[in-house]
């Protein structure tokens, strides 16, 4: 998982790095407030992508004395600093738009270089949020899939200075710094989804309801003498921990009872790689 990420990372920073000085130069070049406003939500990208990589590297170690559980919420905590510095740059965007829509009178009408830079970096971003997400969601990583959501809003950020430069191209020079703020408004949205499923991680919030029956399911069909008395899941960092209390005849054996208890925990963790530990307590029918 983390070689991958990292590999994936790395891609991010190198394509960010261009976008930016390519967005920035076009910017000035061809005055456009919105497209050096998008400019800056790549270099932030740039920024936060390093974030990423410090997460999935410290994620990925195992656990010692002080970290019995191991350390996969460092990944969340990367997750939410990355949401505040998403919510900042939204906010410095938007306070730069309502700059420059009081000033509205010096703007410049947007130049042809401006256009179709905005256009490349919704083509390369929209890409690049395809393929983060992909292996995101494959190695439920957090921080990844953040990156991704960051990808997804550098995106539409661009659509909004597109139609800004293209319209103010046409005679609206004042639609470029609206557009600003439309941008602002997009990212602000991203940051606080970000911060949301952040946050739900920290706090033992459980795993999505499709794959908490899924499990469920699978306890109740390895055995036929069983019945599931209790079932908690719980979400820690990007793994899954399960607590679950199971009623059998109470005339086994002891050896007997430990063989159910580890062929559920072990058929368990084998078909949800998600999840990292499975507790299992068993009880004597009633």
């Amino acid at each position: 998982m983390k070689n991958v990420g990292i590999k994936i990372s790395i891609i991010t920073i190198i394509i960010n790095i261009i976008l930016f000085v390519f967005k920035l130069v076009a910017g000035i070049l061809g005055h456009s407030n919105a497209m050096i406003s998008d400019a800056v939500h790549s270099l932030t990208d740039v920024l936060t992508t390093f974030l990423v990589i410090f997460g999935l590297v410290m994620a990925s170690k195992n656990a010692d004395k002080k970290h019995p559980y191991g350390h996969e919420r460092i990944e969340s905590v990367c997750g939410i600093i990355l949401s505040f510095c998403l919510f900042l740059t939204g906010l410095g965007i938007g306070y730069l738009g309502i700059l420059n829509i009081i000033n509205y009178q010096n703007l410049q009408v947007p130049g042809l270089l401006s256009l179709m830079a905005a256009l490349i970096s919704i083509l390369v971003k929209e890409g690049m949020f395809h393929y983060t997400i992909h292996y995101a969601k494959k190695l439920n990583s957090t921080s990844l899939k953040a990156d991704a959501w960051h990808h997804r809003s550098d995106a539409l950020s661009s659509i909004g200075a597109f139609v800004g430069i293209f319209f103010a191209r046409f005679g609206f020079p004042i639609l470029d710094p609206l557009c600003s703020l439309l941008i602002c408004l997009l990212i602000v949205i991203s940051a606080i989804q970000i911060f949301k499923e952040a946050v739900s991680q920290m706090i033992d919030t459980s795993c999505d309801e499709k794959t908490s029956k899924a499990i469920l399911k699978i306890i109740e069909n390895t055995h036929e003498n069983i019945s599931v008395k209790d079932f908690k899941t719980r979400i820690f960092g990007s793994k899954i921990y399960i607590d679950a209390l199971i009623a059998t005849d109470g005339n086994i054996s002891l050896k007997e009872a430990d063989k159910i208890v580890t062929h559920i925990h072990d058929v368990v963790e084998k078909k949800f790689k998600e999840v990292k530990h499975c507790n299992i307590h068993i009880i004597p029918n009633e």
